[in-house]
C-alpha cells in the first residue's frame, strides 16, 4: 500500500514503537491489534498469516472490481460507495 510506518500506526491506533516491536518480533500483539493491523492494511488475517485469502464464491467480475477497488485512495472508495448505492436505488425503484 506504500504507507509509512507512522500512517499505520495512525490507521491502527497504536504507537510508532509498538509497531517497531511488532515488525522486528519483538512483541507479540493482542488479537486486537493484530485486527485493527488487518484494517489498517486493508487485508485479512489470512492474508497476513498464510499469505493467502480465503476461498470464496466470488465471480470472475467480482474479483476484478475487489482487485480495482483496493487501488483507490480513501475518497476515490468513498466516491464509488456512494455512486453504487445510486445506481441500486435506481434499480430498485425501476
Amino acid at each position: 500500500m506504500k504507507l509509512k510506518q507512522f500512517e499505520v500506526c495512525e490507521r491502527a491506533g497504536i504507537n510508532d514503537k509498538y509497531l517497531s516491536c511488532i515488525e522486528t518480533a519483538r512483541s507479540k500483539p493482542s488479537l486486537e491489534v493484530f485486527m485493527k493491523l488487518c484494517t489498517a492494511l486493508e487485508t485479512t488475517p489470512d492474508h497476513i498469516l498464510l499469505g493467502t485469502v480465503r476461498q470464496t464464491d466470488y465471480s470472475e467480475e467480482d474479483v476484478v472490481l475487489l482487485e480495482k477497488f483496493h487501488t483507490l485512495s480513501p475518497n476515490s472508495k468513498r466516491l464509488l460507495l456512494a455512486f453504487m448505492d445510486l445506481l441500486s436505488d435506481d434499480f430498485q425503484n425501476l
